[in-house]
């Protein structure tokens, strides 16, 4: 994990031929280097959001921390916490190879959770990333304007390629 630097940027894919999405380069070059050289991809349903969260294998002991001191925390303040429900969230994720072009197949499970359909917009967040359904995206408030906007922006530029290289949409 040495050379990890974490995950930023944006990009968006649109559903490929069998239901395969394309990993960005600087999106599989990171999930790469988190996953110790190993081409495998982590998606999980994100907590909060109808999205998924992206991230390398080496997550995975960070998981095991964040569990300790979420349960720390909540013993400090009297709460209860549910390591065991807390723990089945957390590693809950489904660990996906994918290609030297970055291709791999989401599962339907994963698109249902997150209303996937068409394309996906993927969207840094340090530690992870986050992959949203562009529709899903723009049903979010108001201080998630730049991203929609971002996202927006991205599908208009997918689609004016693919309508240069003859393509659908």
């Amino acid at each position: 994990m040495s050379d990890f630097g974490g995950y930023s940027g944006q990009a968006y894919s649109p559903a490929g031929d069998k239901g395969r999405f394309v990993l960005p380069p600087d999106f599989r070059k990171a999930v790469k280097e988190s996953s110790g050289g190993q081409k495998i991809l982590c998606l999980a349903k994100h907590d909060r959001w109808k999205c998924l969260v992206g991230f390398g294998l080496s997550r995975h002991d960070e998981l095991e921390n964040q569990l300790d001191r979420e349960e720390k925390n909540a013993v400090a303040s009297g709460q209860p916490f549910d390591r065991e429900m807390r723990a089945l969230r957390l590693f809950g994720y489904k660990k996906l190879p994918f290609d030297d072009s970055g291709r791999f197949v989401m599962p339907d499970m994963l698109r249902r959770r997150a209303g996937i359909e068409d394309g996906i917009f993927i969207h840094g967040g340090g530690r992870f990333f986050t992959v949203w359904a562009p529709d899903e995206l723009a049903n979010m408030p108001a201080e998630w304007e730049d991203l929609q906007a971002d996202c927006e922006d991205l599908i208009a530029e997918a689609e004016a390629k693919a309508a240069k290289k003859g393509g659908a949409k």
